[in-house]
Parts: structure tokens; C-alpha cells; sequence
């Protein structure tokens, strides 16, 4: 695994991930749409984090691998990442029901890693607990 660093990161709700949402949350469909980073260019090639690789985000309260995508248009300083349960997994839990709704930022360590993206299946896992 590379060396995290910390990136803020702005919460999003996109189109198709609402249609693929429809569908089913545990479709390959909806995970290819949710669980997701967009990268500055710069931001990437400073983290060693290359297009369409696996890259692990932490918080105090929980990590997760998603798919890094490099974005066209520059903005250094700032990961853009779906609102699901990839990054509900990164909130605070004080954010509460409906949390996610309400908390669009937040900071969190970023690197590139050897992983396969996280499923929701095992999101579930950790909501239910031991």
C-alpha cells in the first residue's frame, strides 16, 4: 500500500447512480456507480494513484477501496464521491439516520492499494455488526 494523505472529500447524488440504484444495490452496475473517487490529475499523480485503480479512503470512523477516476477538469485539493454506502461508511456516527444527506465533506486519508473494492455485501456485514 502507498503512502496515505489526507484529501477533502464532497459528496455527491448522480443520475445514473439513482437508475442503477433502482435496479438493486447489489448489482456490479450500482457498485461500478457508486463506489467511487474523482481525482484532481495532480492530486493523483501525487498520491501514485492511477485511473481506474483501487484506492483505499480512512476516516476515524471506518475505510473503504473504491475505483480512483481522474477527472477532467482541475480541482486540486478536493476527491468527489457518490452519496451511498461506500462513503456512509466514512461519517461520523453521530451523523445519524439521514445523516449522509447533511454532511457533504469531510476529510479522510487517500492512497493508492493492492485491494479489491469493498462490497456491499460486506458494508452490510459491518452495519449488522458481530
Amino acid at each position: 500500500m502507498g503512502e496515505m494523505e489526507e484529501l477533502l472529500i464532497v459528496t455527491y447524488r448522480g443520475i445514473f447512480q439513482e437508475v442503477e440504484e433502482a435496479l438493486g444495490i447489489y448489482s456490479d452496475s450500482y457498485r461500478e456507480e457508486s463506489a467511487l473517487l474523482f481525482l484532481d490529475r495532480g492530486d493523483a499523480l501525487g498520491r501514485k494513484i492511477q485511473a481506474d485503480s483501487p484506492v483505499l479512503l480512512e476516516t476515524a470512523t471506518g475505510k473503504v477501496v473504491v475505483v480512483a477516476k481522474v477527472s477532467e477538469e482541475p480541482h486540486p485539493g478536493i476527491g468527489f464521491m457518490p452519496r451511498s454506502p461506500w462513503s456512509a461508511q466514512l461519517l461520523p456516527a453521530e451523523a445519524g439516520e439521514g445523516g449522509l444527506l447533511q454532511m457533504k465533506r469531510f476529510q479522510a486519508r487517500v492512497g493508492p492499494v493492492g485491494e479489491a473494492v469493498t462490497t456491499i455485501e460486506e458494508i452490510g456485514e459491518r452495519i449488522r455488526g458481530p
